[in-house]
């Protein structure tokens, strides 16, 4: 983060009511002069009318801010319009402020409020009801709603006392704000947004009026459990977007409508992949034909690594509490660990990540310099005690495949480590045609370590980041790194545009000291490797839930599960339709055999209902012919062909990776 001096100190001779003057760095990096005490609405202005009429919140070195703030020194400013992730979310956090306000003045104190923040793609909030919300309740809110945009309330930001805050909110009946109160640090400030008669504990920011919020819609309803935990009250959710132009907000819903359609839970069973089962919430049942393209995805990711130094191991799945202990996941991550004891008494645990144990394979040798960077990769399956409310089909589990390495280096190594590594990740996600944005994250405020290391580390990161993507062409989420290092997120979109987070690098300087890792310099002294966290896909399980759904199941030939089907029209053509299949079959295409008794039509309706690439028909013109007739899943009736012009013909789909 840059950080710009404080403004001079006033001059003796300064004339009374003379202000001083400001330097504020943009985002383009160019430098405005304002004098202080302008809003950041202000400073806008003077950047550009535009600008400011659609400028949402600010960014105030790396914090962001109402347009309401003051600026008192110099700084880096951000404006945030509705492009930004952080605007949007200003955008959205007031959309469910409105809602909220439309609930209490409809059910009044029968409803108790609780938090109602943005995420990703939208906002909810959380109320404590008699009843659950019905559609005909969503109408009703979303017709009051309307009435507070029109109202056009302005929004304003004050603090209040810990002691007058509890009372405001015991003399209002909120109970859930006068906890969220009491558990506040001493000495935080409490800040509250007031619009018309509605007064909300919030820490914001939020825009500047309800009127400026031009197009929404109230998408669904749930149970939550208050701070998700599942002994304490359950809550009514309910979930909503909102944007700046009808345009978008009808084009969003229209990918909603269409993301049903695509939805990896319906295709995985329609196309028999994997289902889920009650005996084991969270962990997929794997069909043959899902896990074959699960070994088709593996089998990518180890060609992708050939020849690059890359060394698959495997590990235990379960290990004693004191390996967790001594990684530090004990103390920070043990809820979400699945613990048990073995028969000797003895604490273990199934493994939620893979870094321990690889910590364990390079401690079995000395290690020298020469040996690094040395790259230790695995594709264990691992466990993630999730609560059963977050569970969301293969996109979240507690039983995955994980495609980790741990690449342990030098400092001097880690700039090229990072590339070599983001070049093998692009080469990888090219291959879907999936496009992809790298966001940087940087220290944060409760890092370890020295901070010439983290300075280095960023700086590294900042420069592959550059070469790699073009300057201002990846984003930064200042102080968003984890606590023992910086790391690059990869986020990736699908055809209906929605975002993804993938894989991740990851710069780790705490383990390699907890486990007092080290190597052999030149020098003949023990120094401390860097460690290295990569993941490319990620969860295998997880990944394969994004490419059903960006593939709407029709998976390109090359990743489907059955690459042909062959379809003879009568008993008499199944030989040759036997024939035609251990052909195919010797040359590694996947293959299968529709013999039933069936009227042709009907076999190919199933065939195109289960997105089968291509359907060979045989009949008596293709058995004298040696020939097959070829239906394509996305040309549809070719016609007729050699064998061997199909073979040819399918085998360059395959090697070509071609996106059909």
């Amino acid at each position: 983060m840059l950080l710009l001096t404080n403004a001079k100190s006033a001059k003796n001779d300064k004339k009374k009511g003379e202000k001083d003057m400001l330097k504020i760095k943009l985002k383009d990096n160019s430098e405005l002069e304002v004098e202080e005490g302008l809003t950041i609405l202000e400073i806008a202005k003077k950047i550009s009318e535009g600008l400011a009429r659609n400028a949402l919140a600010g960014k105030v070195d790396g914090e962001v801010k109402d347009l309401r703030t003051v600026i008192n020194q110099n700084c880096k400013l951000e404006i945030l319009t509705f492009d930004d992730e952080d605007g949007k979310k200003a955008y959205w956090h007031t959309t469910s402020h409105v809602m909220a306000q439309a609930i209490k003045r409809i059910y009044g104190d029968s409803v108790k409020l609780t938090i109602g923040p943005a995420i990703d793609n939208g906002f909810y909030y959380d109320f404590d009801v008699e009843k659950p919300f019905s559609e005909e309740d969503l109408v009703k809110i979303e017709e009051e709603m309307k009435k507070i945009i029109k109202e056009n309330l302005e929004i304003t930001r004050y603090t209040l006392s810990r002691t007058d805050a509890i009372k405001l909110m015991k003399e209002r009946k909120e109970p859930y704000k006068v906890e969220l109160i009491e558990e506040l640090p001493e000495g935080e400030e409490i800040s509250f947004y007031d619009q018309g008669e509605f007064k909300e504990l919030c820490a914001g920011p939020h825009i500047l009026n309800t009127g400026s919020i031009k197009a929404f819609k109230l998408l669904n309803s749930s149970s939550a459990y208050w701070r998700g935990d599942e002994t304490k009250q359950t809550l009514q959710r309910i979930y909503g977007i909102s944007f700046p132009k009808a345009s978008m907000l009808d084009e969003y819903l229209n990918m909603l409508e269409e993301a049903k359609k695509r939805d990896h839970r319906k295709l995985g069973k329609e196309l028999e992949l994997f289902f889920f089962d009650e005996t084991a919430p969270g962990m997929a049942y794997w069909l043959p034909k899902g896990f074959t393209m699960m070994n088709v995805l593996i089998d990518l990711w180890r060609k992708a690594h050939k020849g690059k130094g890359y060394q698959e191991f495997s590990a235990p799945q379960l290990n004693s509490s004191s390996l967790w202990k001594t990684s530090g996941h004990w103390d920070h991550y043990k809820e979400d660990m699945f613990v048990l004891t073995d028969a000797d008494g003895n604490e273990q645990a199934l493994k939620p990540m893979n870094c321990p144990n690889s910590i364990k394979i390079y401690q079995t040798k000395l290690r020298s310099y020469k040996e690094l960077p040395l790259r230790f990769c695995d594709i264990d399956v691992i466990h993630r005690n999730e609560k059963s409310g977050q569970l969301n089909g293969l996109f979240r589990v507690r039983m995955f495949r994980q495609d980790d390495s741990h690449n342990y280096v030098m400092e001097s190594q880690i700039k090229d480590e990072i590339k070599e590594i983001l070049e093998i990740a692009k080469g990888l996600y090219n291959i879907f045609g999936l496009d992809f944005i790298l966001t940087l994250s940087t220290r944060p405020d409760d890092y370890m370590g020295e901070l010439s290391l983290w300075n280095k580390a960023e700086e590294d990161l900042r420069e592959v980041l550059d070469e790699i993507c073009g300057k201002d062409n990846y984003r930064v989420n200042e102080g968003d790194g984890a606590f023992y290092g910086p790391k690059i997120d990869i986020k990736m979109k699908d055809c209906l545009g929605r975002e993804w987070q993938m894989g991740t690098i990851q710069v780790d300087f705490q383990l390699p000291l907890r486990f007092n890792l080290s190597y052999i310099d030149s020098d003949g002294e023990k120094k401390t490797p860097i460690m290295i966290h990569r993941a490319l896909f990620g969860s295998f399980e997880r990944f394969i839930g994004i490419l059903t759904e960006h593939f709407a199941g029709a998976f390109p030939t090359w990743l489907a599960p059955v690459q042909v089907k062959l379809l003879p029209i009568a008993d008499s053509h199944k030989e040759y339709a036997q024939k035609i299949s251990e052909k195919l079959d010797e040359v590694g295409i996947r293959v299968e055999v529709d013999d039933r008794q069936e009227k042709i039509g009907y076999k190919i309706r199933e065939a195109q209902l289960q997105k089968i690439p291509y359907m060979l028909i045989l009949g008596d013109k293709e058995v004298e012919a040696n020939a097959v007739g070829v239906r394509s899943r996305k040309d549809g009736d070719i016609g007729q062909m050699k064998v061997n012009d199909f073979i040819e013909k399918i085998k360059k789909e395959i090697d070509e990776k071609i996106l059909n």
